[in-house]
């Protein structure tokens, strides 16, 4: 199982959607590690192509306009060789996943028919339902959205049939549902319990800060580091009895205090005081840890809270990880049955499609 499964459900959900698809993206390492290229020798301008896909036909611009701004950066960083190479896996994934939804829509008006069911028809409603509902049931406003993005009820409508249809086919197509097993369970758990079930460790502490090059001494033969050993050991005893330790540090020079009473990370501490995490696990909160010197600095730490990483038992997220786990199977189960149309479909001219696209995506990134 991969990681992070529940990732999975959020791709499924775009990819089934009016807004659905995966954008390319590219790192600002990646793109820093490509020189800025000279603006020559872009591929020549031609004319419109598109690809035939079972009764319906896909233009470059529906793949293009969509998603040039995601690979302009690149393209206007590279030389064309360089963009073509880089760019082809990502514009040929949003081309799958175009012609998939064709492929899958063709299979399922082949297996219910041309006329939409009773049952078809009260889930679109259904849907469109819901459309309305989340603008608040506001019908002026739910068709303001449809136009920003290029449709009308009617148009809408279709869609949502479309989809209903669709899903109901890949439903009759997958496998009947295993049991899930309990060692798939416990794997699923212990891959997914350090991103979504844990709490994260925490320290609530405040801190004196003694620098001791900065400490003013008034003879210039006394050590200064044992002065700020005997400074330490006098602001311990004074925060014993009660005193404020960042009043404390108000009065010395070569002092500062520091209040990390909100909680820090422990991993999160840098040099030189990620040793106070190893001191905090010593004491317990309401204590004092000091002097703990780390190269010039010597700290004194009143322990307020302090709270180990731990997890949510697997009894408590078992729902959650079963559904995960379904998740990805249906995922599966639906990528080995487009990948099995898209075979069946053998499309000849893809390659020369992508090819134009790229063209297209280069040649508008760099006009």
């Amino acid at each position: 199982m991969r990681k992070c499964v529940f990732l999975f459900l959020l791709a499924l959900l775009l990819t089934g959607g009016c807004w659905g698809g995966k954008k390319p993206k590219f790192t600002e390492e990646e793109l820093a590690a490509i020189p800025f290229a000279q603006r020559t020798g872009l591929p020549k301008a031609s004319g419109g192509f598109v690809l035939a896909v079972g009764g319906e036909t896909i233009t470059a611009d529906e793949i293009v306009l969509p998603f040039i701004e995601d690979f302009r950066p690149f393209a206007q960083a590279s030389d064309f060789e360089q963009f073509k190479l880089k760019a082809r896996g990502d514009l040929e994934k949003l081309l799958l996943i175009k012609v998939s939804d064709i492929l899958l829509y063709e299979e399922a008006k082949k297996d219910k028919g041309e006329q939409f069911d009773e049952a078809v028809e009260k889930a679109v409603e259904e849907e469109i339902r819901k459309f309305v509902v989340s603008f608040e049931g506001d019908y002026a406003r739910a068709e303001d959205a449809l136009k920003q993005m290029g449709m009308d009820w009617r148009s809408f409508k279709e869609y949502q049939k479309k989809v209903v249809l669709t899903q109901s086919y890949i439903a009759s197509q997958l496998p009947k549902a295993r049991p899930i097993t309990y060692t798939e369970l416990v794997d699923a758990y212990n891959e997914m319990k350090g991103k979504f079930f844990s709490t994260e460790a925490m320290l609530k502490f405040r801190l004196i800060d003694i620098e001791v090059r900065e400490l003013k001494v008034t003879d210039p033969n006394q050590d200064r580091r044992q002065f700020a050993r005997n400074l330490a050991d006098e602001l311990i005893g004074q925060i014993q009895t009660g005193k404020d330790p960042g009043k404390l540090a108000e009065k010395h020079s070569g002092v500062s205090f520091i209040d990390h009473s909100e909680g820090v990370r422990p991993e999160s501490l840098e040099e030189p005081y990620d040793v106070l995490a190893a001191e905090a696990e010593k004491i317990e909160p309401g204590q004092i840890a000091g002097p703990i010197e780390a190269g010039e600095h010597i700290f004194i730490m009143k322990l307020e809270e302090k709270q180990s990483k731990s997890f949510r038992p697997l009894e408590e997220v078992q729902g959650e990880i079963e559904q995960a786990i379904m998740v990805v199977r249906r995922k599966q189960a639906v990528d080995r049955l487009t990948a099995k149309l898209v075979r069946q479909a053998a499309l000849s001219d893809m390659d020369a499609f992508i090819d134009f696209c790229l063209e297209k995506i280069y040649r508008m990134s760099n006009q």
